[in-house]
């Protein structure tokens, strides 16, 4: 196994970083192919994103922001936006522990862990410009794609969802007016990994076109349940969206879509890092299970669906002036078995239900002149989040319900002008204003199920007492919390090649409650308060030798208040019960530096290499009227991450072979604020490679992609309730081992 330090690898970033800036700055910039930030296509066209809510280079826009193309992602073999983590800087993404489709977002110490309703999410996630309000079915499958954008730190003046973390965003393609289209990949690999994917466009008139992709993802697990005999980690997933694009007329464009999603995959089990009652000696297999719960009550098995439809309007009013309408509608009913001691026995589980519904409607005035362009917009949320579960202690179950209602509008706008030829200045502001109301439910039965998940037993109706707190059956809350939060940039290219930028914006994500907390408890009741991020970032974005280098950097500091650190413990009763511990956490300060850069080192060779080192702590942490801010750390949020790859391309028959190979190294990774050996995970490295041949007419492709090649065990999410009430209950979800995918790909 290799061993770098961070010392080493800082150098070795740093001295990569310094021969890309120390080519001299030529007097044009060109995309190349293969550069993550470039598309692959023949003219090697640079990409053109929409991070500002208009078409610009990617090298143009004065904030920190990755772009990864189709092209791109198909090479690297990506098959979920998790992947795009390996290589994308202070970014993490990862399945949200006993889930395969719910999503935990981070970025530059900033996101959400937990995906019970209550909790906003710290980094936005769009479709198409349309706001995730819950991580329930965030954790998309790349098909049908045309780019992912990654925006780091707060996107609150430009965007329908104040995002306190960051933005990403998943962009699909546009149907060409033209001519029809087909496209069709089929890929087998290991595991039994079956992926099907159909796409066909056709225009049906000169303003009228459609388009649909259909795709089917399965494979078989990475690892058992020795208790069912059932897969563990395996993957059955159906997806579909259609689009009709209409034209009536020059500068007016309606876009109608839908996309659905299906996943039958069977419940995610972690691995027992401690000795039970029914297993006292650990398993051989990290994705092995002897977890029992799907042999009970009638939520034994995982289905997830969820769906959307959203109608887009963009109409040319003038010469320089645009509207767009966004309207949206989201719904998504996740039904999970969560066997949380992983045993036989049920000495913690719980069966969970997510339902989620959102409707948003968003109004964008663009204009964009010789010298000034603006945006200006409103917008409005109205969502429903619902979390039903029970927590399964032996004999006793303790019944909990969140239903939480959110009503949400914004006015936001953000204005660039050029002063001169080389210095611009942007402003922007945004008022926000979020109502929250909250209705939790909570009791205790005897037997292994509440009447909401088919169970019989008798309710515990005499006063429960809970860590010296009595349980109130049921609470009802509101609160309404507003904030004003600006942005500005001043931005300098003195020369074209070269882009200075300096930006200040500020964050906020409105507060609520938790619907696992005591609310006999005073403090409780009167829910968690709203957080803020004070962001500042200076950075320089350059390209040399005609655009066959490019070499972007920001430093970065932010100022972190009322953290929202949500929470949960098992109290040993009696009864055992399960209750949240969400804190309000004071200050952090998060500051780093991160740095992308690409050179096409000749004609068949290019590199590329990414670093980010992340400082973050909290400064105050009060628990108990003591500040322990010393004893907490920052979640999902390494101190040191890189990456780098090589890609060589030649001409081979009729067509270019292209074989990559590439590295990426994540530090020391803590799950929660405090620090729990057992499930954090120590740096570790991932190395991948690819080979692909694309025939010059781009109508067949071919390749073999192989990921996690050192077949690296690594932790990415986990459970931690040691103790006899849960049988030591702490468990662990891995990482993908080792796969390799063979794949052809047929365009027409």
């Amino acid at each position: 196994m290799i061993k770098i330090s961070h010392r080493k690898m800082l150098l070795c970033v740093s001295a990569s970083a310094g021969a890309l800036l120390g080519f001299p700055v030529s007097a044009q910039a060109q995309g190349f192919a293969g550069d993550p930030a470039f598309s692959d296509d023949a003219s090697g066209g640079e990409i053109v994103v929409t991070a500002r809510r208009r078409e610009e280079s990617l090298q143009d826009v004065p904030i920190a922001v990755t772009a990864i193309s189709s092209d791109a992602l198909d090479l690297s073999g990506a098959q979920d936006i998790t992947a795009i983590s390996q290589s994308t800087p202070s970014v993490t993404l990862e399945n949200s522990r006993a889930t395969g489709s719910t999503l935990s977002a981070f970025i530059r110490g900033v996101g959400q862990q937990d995906p019970v309703a209550g909790f906003e999410q710290g980094v936005g996630i769009y479709l198409d410009d349309v706001y995730f309000n819950r991580p329930q079915g965030a954790l998309l499958d790349i098909y049908d794609v045309e780019r992912i954008e990654i925006l780091r730190g707060p996107q609150g003046t430009l965007y329908g969802r104040n995002t306190i973390g960051g933005a990403v965003k998943y962009v699909t393609r546009r149907i060409r007016a033209d001519k029809a289209t087909f496209r069709a990949k089929l890929a087998y690999g290991s595991y039994n990994q079956m992926d099907a994917v159909a796409s066909v466009t056709a225009p049906v008139s000169d303003t009228l076109r459609v388009g649909a992709t259909v795709a089917t993802l399965s494979r078989d697990g990475f690892g058992t349940n020795l208790t069912t005999g059932k897969d563990n980690y395996d993957k059955a997933v159906f997806g579909a969206r259609g689009t009709v694009e209409w034209e009536p007329a020059d500068g007016l464009l309606f876009r109608l879509s839908g996309d659905y999603t299906h996943d039958t995959s069977q419940p995610r089990h972690g691995y027992r890092m401690l000795p039970g009652l029914t297993q006292p000696k650990l398993l051989k297999g990290k994705y092995d299970t002897t977890a029992g719960i799907t042999r009970r009550g009638p939520y034994s098995e995982n289905d997830v669906e969820a769906w959307g439809s959203q109608m887009s309007v963009d109409w040319t009013v003038a010469p320089d002036w645009r509207i767009r309408s966004i309207t949206a509608y989201r719904e998504d009913d996740t039904r999970s078995p969560v066997d949380v001691d992983s045993t036989p026995l049920n000495s913690f589980d719980i069966p969970i239900v997510y339902t989620n519904w959102q409707f948003s409607q968003e109004l964008q005035l663009l204009y964009e002149g010789d010298s000034l362009a603006l945006v200006a917009g409103v917008y409005y949320l109205d969502a429903n989040a619902l979390t039903a579960f029970d927590s399964v202690f032996q004999v006793v179950t303790q019944f909990t319900m969140g239903d939480v209602d959110t009503k949400a509008w914004a006015v936001f706008g953000e204005a660039t002008w050029d002063m001169t030829d080389s210095l611009s200045l942007t402003l922007g502001g945004r008022y926000t204003r979020d109502k929250r109301t909250s209705h939790v439910q909570r009791e205790f039965f005897l037997g292994d199920s509440s009447p909401y998940f088919g169970g019989t037993g008798a309710s515990i109706t005499l006063p429960v007492v809970v860590d010296g707190v009595e349980v109130v059956p049921t609470f009802n809350g509101t609160r309404t919390d507003s904030a004003f939060t600006p942005r500005a940039i001043l931005a300098w290219k003195p020369v074209e090649e070269v882009n200075f930028y300096g930006s200040y914006s500020r964050g906020f994500k409105g507060g609520g409650f938790d619907p696992r907390g005591d609310f006999g408890n005073p403090d409780v009741r009167q829910g968690f308060r709203p957080e803020f991020v004070d962001s500042y970032e200076v950075g320089a974005k350059t390209s040399f030798l005609n655009g066959r280098v490019t070499a972007n950097t920001a430093f970065f500091y932010a100022d972190y208040t009322d953290v929202q650190i949500p929470g949960s413990v098992v109290v040993e009763g009696p009864p055992v019960a399960f209750v949240g511990t969400l804190t309000n956490a004071g200050k952090a300060r998060i500051y780093g530096v991160e740095f992308e850069g690409a050179a096409q080192l000749s004609d068949s060779l290019r590199a590329n290499i990414s670093f980010a080192h992340n400082n973050a702590a909290y400064t105050r942490f009060i628990v108990n009227n003591v500040n322990v801010a010393r004893d907490r750390d920052v979640q999902n949020t390494p101190a040191w991450m890189g990456s780098g790859g090589l890609t060589y391309s030649v001409p081979i028959g009729s067509g270019r072979f292209s074989l990559t190979g590439s590295a990426s190294y994540r530090g020391k990774t803590q799950q929660f604020e405090v620090a729990m050996p057992l499930i954090d995970q120590k740096g570790y490295w991932l190395f991948d490679a690819g080979a692909q041949w694309v025939a010059d007419s781009d109508r067949v492709r071919i390749g073999l992609y192989g990921r996690n090649l050192s077949d690296k065990r690594y932790i990415t999410s986990g459970y931690y309730f040691p103790g006899a009430a849960t049988d030591n209950s702490v468990t662990a979800y891995y990482g993908n081992p080792r796969t390799v995918t063979a794949s052809v790909e047929f365009r027409f």
